[in-house]
């Protein structure tokens, strides 16, 4: 069999004073971390479109600057079956349980939607020999709803109701490919979804046609039998002014005002958080807090840089304040980690994808092994409980469990006289806190 990745061998678990850049120094997939492995835990996916499909482009080129042996060029059905072997070693030769795609990252468009699902059919086959040979299993597919033309306007949202039964005949054929793959999910990206103007903008019209899209598509779901979980994930801005999924706060409020939340999860990435003016730590408590944190992208962004980098994450504080999160609401189930990440345009060489995966996956390994160390210290734990223990007894217990009201608050003040001030919040030293594990 050919090997599209000669001279790189399986990426194995050296430890960190390993000096190998082609090792792994902390994910070291069989340590068990709070009674799970870490491959468990983690749930490491590649995807399909920056990893296969990525040709080194940035706004100022198109392109290609990324050395691709195997690529002949072309966007055919016969290059799309070519990528599937070199997919495929690429996630066993790193240990990767997962990966990604969009529908037309793995086929091409015909000149109908016929032939166009017919290219995907014959993609899926040969994906499904290539998962049942490896153990690489599907972690989510979606539909790509922004790229061709006709989605100008948006897919769901679009002016034009033939946009929106496009849309929905190809949502309805992504969804049942990835059902055949035993895809563990399936995620709504709106990446037209929103507006530039609202000088042409009917928005709550728009949003209506949004919730039906979704609603249909739960109604699919249950119809052909696809136990996936389904996610929206949250992005602002790029390439609309305004995106209707613009934050974990937005997708949550859209989802209860149209009764879809027991339904969708969410799907968040750093990037799209960081473009929302957030964290990634609080569009992951929101969601988390919400009952909705479903999966993760994994990547960064470059804070001085405006755009949506997709960077591999290698910031230990990011990765130990993202798993504290994810770990404080039980983990993933039958979501991941999942490298929405590509490399810089100048890292070209073949071996370069290696790197970048191997440092996000130690980065994660780092933050995970942090996290659970912070968790079973305590104190971070205690001092945020002690700081509310006011709402654990008396007034406070009896305001959460809705016994009082305004006039029994006002009875209860009149003998307070003057509030003082709490104790000091002490930030300062929960961040010396968290640099003793770090």
């Amino acid at each position: 069999m050919k090997e599209f990745f000669p001279g790189i061998p399986a990426i194995k678990y050296e430890g960190p004073d390993s000096k190998n850049p082609l090792a792994f120094k902390h994910y070291n997939p069989d340590e068990v971390v709070e009674g799970k492995t870490m491959k468990e835990h983690l749930r490491f996916s590649v995807v399909y479109w920056h990893t296969m499909r990525g040709i080194g482009a940035d706004m100022f080129s198109m392109t290609r600057a990324w050395q691709r042996p195997w690529e002949d060029g072309t966007d055919s059905l016969a290059m799309a079956l070519k990528r599937v072997p070199v997919l495929f070693e690429f996630c066993q030769k790193l240990g990767v349980p997962f990966y990604a795609f969009h529908d037309r990252d793995v086929a091409p468009e015909g000149k109908n939607l016929v032939e166009t699902n017919k290219n995907l059919d014959r993609v899926v086959k040969e994906l499904k020999k290539y998962q049942k040979d490896t153990g690489v299993g599907l972690l989510w597919g979606t539909a790509c709803l922004f790229v061709h033309p006709r989605y100008m306007h948006g897919a769901a949202t679009s002016c034009n109701a033939d946009v929106f039964a496009f849309a929905a005949a190809q949502v309805k054929k992504a969804i049942e490919v990835t059902h055949e793959l035993d895809g563990a999910g399936y995620v709504f990206w709106g990446g037209r979804e929103g507006y530039s103007t609202l000088l042409n903008t009917n928005m709550k019209r728009e949003l209506d046609h949004l919730a039906a899209f979704l609603h249909m598509a739960v109604d699919w779901k249950k119809e052909i039998g696809f136990k996936g979980q389904f996610y929206i994930e949250p992005k602002p801005k790029e390439p609309t002014k305004h995106q209707y999924d613009s934050d974990a706060a937005a997708c949550l409020n859209f989802l209860r005002e149209y009764g879809l939340m027991r339904h969708l999860k969410l799907n968040i990435e750093t990037n799209h958080a960081t473009l929302a003016g957030h964290t990634m730590q609080h569009d992951l408590e929101v969601a988390g807090a919400a009952g909705a944190l479903g999966s993760i992208d994994a990547n960064t962004g470059d804070l001085l840089l405006g755009w949506d980098t997709d960077q591999f994450p290698t910031d230990i504080y990011l990765t130990t304040q993202i798993m504290l999160t994810i770990l404080k609401y039980g983990g993933f189930t039958t979501g991941g980690t999942n490298f929405d990440a590509k490399c810089r345009r100048e890292s070209f060489e073949p071996v370069d994808l290696f790197h970048a995966h191997i440092g996000g996956m130690d980065a994660f390994a780092r933050g995970l092994k942090i996290a659970a160390a912070i968790r079973k210290d305590g104190r971070l734990a205690q001092f945020v409980k002690n700081r509310y223990r006011s709402w654990d007894t008396g007034i406070g217990k009896d305001i959460e469990k809705g016994k009082v009201g305004f006039k029994e608050l006002e009875k209860y003040a009149m003998k307070l006289g003057e509030v003082t001030t709490n104790e000091s919040g002490r930030q300062e030293y929960l961040e010396n806190l968290i640099n003793e594990f770090i």
